[in-house]
C-alpha cells in the first residue's frame, strides 16, 4: 500500500466521481443521472453519514465534479488554493472516527453534513497526503486518444496510464491488431 488505504479510496472515489460527469467531446453521457444512480454510486463507494436521496443532493454533488476535475491539471500550488478552499468552505475538522468493517480513519465532517460536502472534504483530505508526500504526479488523464477520464495511479511503480472505463484493453487490442495486420 503506498498511502493509508482511507487515502487510497477517498482519492479513487474522487477520480470515479469525476469520470461520471458527461464529456461531449468524447460522447460520454451523464453516469449520475438520477438519485437511483447517485444511491449506486454511494452504495459503492461505502459512503456513510445522512442522505436526503432528493434532486437537491444530486445537484449539489454534480457541482461538486467541476471544482474537483482541474486538480488532475493543476500544479502544486493550484491543488493546494482547490483543496484549502474546500477544506474552508466545508469547515473541515479532522477527527478519528472507526465505524463498520473500517479501523481507526479520519473523518473531517459530521456524519450529518451533506453528501456533497463529504465527498468535497474527503477527497480534500486525501490530496492533502498527496501534496505533502510530493506525489501529485499520480494524478493522470487517460492516455487513450479517445479519453479524458481521470486517473489516480496507485501502482507501486507508477505505471498505470489508462482509465478504469476499458480504454487500456482496448489499446492492447487495437496495438496487437495493427501488428497483426502489419505482417
Amino acid at each position: 500500500m503506498v498511502f493509508t488505504h482511507d487515502t487510497e479510496v477517498a482519492l479513487a472515489a474522487a477520480a470515479a466521481l469525476v469520470n461520471t460527469a458527461p464529456n461531449p467531446d468524447t460522447g460520454d453521457a451523464e453516469e449520475l443521472a438520477d438519485v437511483e444512480d447517485l444511491d449506486r454510486f454511494v452504495r459503492t463507494w461505502g459512503w456513510t453519514g445522512s442522505r436526503h436521496r432528493d434532486e437537491a443532493e444530486l445537484a449539489a454533488v454534480h457541482a461538486l465534479r467541476p471544482r474537483l476535475r482541474p486538480i488532475w491539471d493543476a500544479d502544486v500550488d493550484g491543488v493546494v488554493e482547490i483543496v484549502n478552499g474546500l477544506l474552508r468552505e466545508f469547515q473541515a475538522l479532522p477527527q478519528l472516527v472507526k465505524h463498520d468493517e473500517w479501523d481507526y480513519h479520519l473523518h473531517a465532517t459530521r456524519p450529518d453534513a451533506p453528501l456533497a460536502a463529504r465527498m468535497a472534504v474527503e477527497a480534500a483530505m486525501a490530496l492533502v497526503d498527496l501534496v505533502r508526500a510530493g506525489e501529485l504526479e499520480r494524478l493522470r488523464t487517460c492516455q487513450a486518444p479517445d479519453c479524458q477520464d481521470v486517473v489516480v495511479d496507485l501502482s507501486k511503480n507508477r505505471s498505470k496510464r489508462f482509465c478504469e472505463s476499458g480504454c487500456g484493453n482496448r489499446m492492447a487490442v487495437a496495438a496487437y491488431r495493427a501488428r497483426r495486420s502489419s505482417l
